[in-house]
């Protein structure tokens, strides 16, 4: 078996065996039923767009290379694992780790909105966590809101030469933030507070967020590094073939 094998299938073995020990909490994303109607078509409307973008893309990638389909599924594991892991944060959420940045650095912000939503509809039915009414809101947050930022930020430090490593740690990290952010205003904007309106809820619910999300957030960057390196070790060959390397490199310090 070659090295690249062989890290491609103790990666799967890691994935299966977090996947086990994956607590089935009663935390979860925005859950089933706790937005109104009118604000879970919305969400669902506005997330479509970038749900077809995102189709277009991931064939594009697809037809040029096929060897590309095994980083994307690596890609799409690593959501659905650390999306998984959750901590209890606030009534109709929770605070957990989203993977979107790996996804985003290595195939653009649109891919992801197709990883993320297949990954939120697998958790809705299998763990309970996140809901199909809410999926539109959660797609938005988790699968294209935080990825663009991630790819921004991503790309802003290739601009700056800073170091490839510390490139990816922000984008992952402020990504992480990014989503949630967009969580307590989704949340603020269908339960304004009586007091100060939906200004006054989503500080609310930001700091709430707050103490769990952000280290949460920094072992994200952390991991989604390591991840990186790994597969710049065991699977040069196809990060190369995606252009990652090339484009990474040439700002490595």
């Amino acid at each position: 078996m070659k090295r690249n094998q062989k890290f491609i299938l103790s990666l799967s073995i890691l994935v299966s065996l977090l996947f086990g020990i994956t607590p089935s909490a009663q935390a979860m994303h925005i859950m089933e039923g706790y937005l109104p109607p009118t604000y879970a078509i919305l969400w669902g409307v506005i997330a479509l767009p970038f749900l077809v973008a995102g189709w277009f893309s991931i064939r594009k990638t697809l037809k040029e290379n096929r060897r590309s389909i095994t980083i994307l599924a690596i890609a799409g594991a690593f959501i659905f694992v650390i999306s998984s892991l959750k901590i209890p944060s606030v009534t109709g959420s929770c605070s957990h780790m989203t993977g979107t940045g790996l996804g985003a650095i290595l195939f653009g912000p649109s891919a992801v909105a197709i990883l993320g939503i297949i990954v939120l509809i697998f958790q809705a039915i299998l763990l309970a966590h996140g809901g199909l009414t809410t999926l539109g809101a959660n797609t938005f947050s988790m699968g294209i809101a935080g990825p663009f930022v991630a790819f921004g930020i991503y790309k802003l430090c290739q601009a700056l030469k800073i170091n490839k490593y510390v490139g990816i740690f922000l984008a992952a990290s402020i990504g992480d933030l990014f989503t949630y952010c967009v969580t307590s205003i989704q949340l603020a904007l269908a339960f304004p507070s009586a007091q100060g309106g939906v200004a006054a809820s989503a500080i609310k619910f930001l700091t709430v967020f707050a103490p769990t999300q952000v280290p949460l957030a920094i072992v994200e960057g952390i991991l989604t590094v390591l991840i990186i390196m790994g597969l710049e070790t065991y699977a040069k060959s196809e990060l190369t073939a995606l252009g990652f390397l090339k484009g990474g490199l040439k700002y490595e310090k």
